[in-house]
């Protein structure tokens, strides 16, 4: 028995983008009126459709790479987290530094006339080297320091504000390492059992226990030894975190009091930012701009022995009051020194008037990228 074919007319083929995007089922209705439609063309017909509604007519034209996507997400949020992200690098690269240099370097003498002061040593003179490195890598540093003794008047109550701002931030290392010192124990233990007052404290009355005490780190396999090792450790771990407790306690009532004194809003605040981001973006394009028409020029002019033409460089005074330290006046309120200086060019000064302060939560003002060291 012959069987039937489900399909009698002439072999199907794909339908084209184009026959099915417009009107595929008049389309097929005029050419076969009394023929049904082939379930094949229903079905690529809806895909079609259904493809075209999702992607919109520019698909293909605006393929974005994933990687370009995450670029972008990546550096908004760095632009937007730029602080803590900073601050927390610091924290673990100090506290790994710390551990590495326990591990590597840190030998107790096992001396009762060295035991304490070299242990001193190794926790306080890198904490003070990674505090003076606080400062130096601050960049409201420089610009309060550079030219300063070239400028008269300078205001000494104006700078020690300054410096105390800035020396809170610069702690943050130094703390980090004494905290991480303190909770691996072997800093303390060698320091306290060099210490007179520490011996008199545990071994009171016991007379044999005073010249075996600075050999206790040195011998923690000894009967007897691991009880005071046991302890000096529990203390020191102790000490380190009451010190981070502390630390953390200061730093949000520091930082909610400088807020609470705060002469704006918080938006406006986030709007000032976003003002001085712009600002030194446009800045520095410009002056990269009109550094390399000013060195052309003058490159073409040393080659053919000619003479430059003129350029309109902003004065020595123009850039020392822009590089000033910013100040606030309710009266006049202004985003940037930039902002002050154009605004007061036609008096060609912008000296401190009544009402200028200087305050400690405007102090990113001061510390714009164009200004940071490795731009210098």
């Amino acid at each position: 028995m012959r069987k039937r074919k489900l399909w009698e007319g002439p072999p199907l083929r794909k339908p084209s983008s184009s026959f099915l995007k417009s009107s595929s089922h008049a389309h097929w209705k005029v050419t076969n009126p009394r023929r049904p439609l082939p379930p094949l063309v229903v079905l690529l017909a809806r895909e079609s459709s259904e493809e075209a509604r999702t992607s919109g007519p520019l698909q293909g034209s605006l393929v974005v790479d994933p990687m370009e996507k995450f670029k972008t997400v990546l550096d908004l949020y760095l632009k937007k987290h730029r602080n803590t992200l900073t601050y927390g690098l610091v924290t673990l690269l100090t506290a790994g530094g710390e551990k590495i240099f326990s591990a590597a370097v840190f030998q107790c003498p096992c001396s009762a006339s060295w035991n304490l002061p070299y242990s001193l040593v190794y926790l306080l003179v890198p904490a003070l080297a990674l505090f003076l490195l606080g400062y130096a890598l601050n960049a409201r540093t420089w610009r309060l320091l550079t030219g300063c003794c070239a400028r008269r008047g300078a205001s000494c109550a104006r700078g020690t504000l300054v410096c105390a701002h800035l020396g809170v931030a610069a702690a943050l290392a130094p703390l980090t390492w004494v905290a991480v010192a303190l909770l691996g124990g072997s800093i303390y233990e060698c320091a306290a059992s060099g210490s007179t007052w520490m011996a008199r404290r545990l071994c009171g009355e016991n007379s044999t226990c005073d010249p075996e005490l600075p050999l206790v780190p040195c011998s923690p396999g000894n009967p007897g030894k691991p009880n005071l090792l046991k302890q000096l450790r529990a203390e020191s771990q102790v000490l380190g975190w009451v010190l981070i407790a502390v630390v953390i306690i200061f730093l949000l009532v520091f930082t909610s009091i400088l807020r609470c004194l705060s002469p704006v809003s918080f938006l406006q605040l986030k709007f000032w930012k976003i003002y001085l981001e712009k600002e030194q973006e446009i800045l520095q394009s410009q002056a990269r701009e009109h550094a390399t028409e000013m060195a052309k020029e003058n490159v073409r002019c040393f080659f053919e022995r000619s003479h430059p033409k003129e350029y309109n460089t902003p004065s020595n005074k123009a850039w020392q009051q822009i590089s000033s330290l910013y100040t606030f006046n309710p009266k006049s309120q202004y985003y940037s020194m930039l902002h002050k200086y154009v605004s007061r060019q036609e008096t060609g000064s912008i000296k401190s008037m009544e009402g200028d302060a200087m305050i400690p939560v405007l102090g990113f003002v001061d510390s714009p990228a164009i200004q940071s060291p490795s731009d210098l």
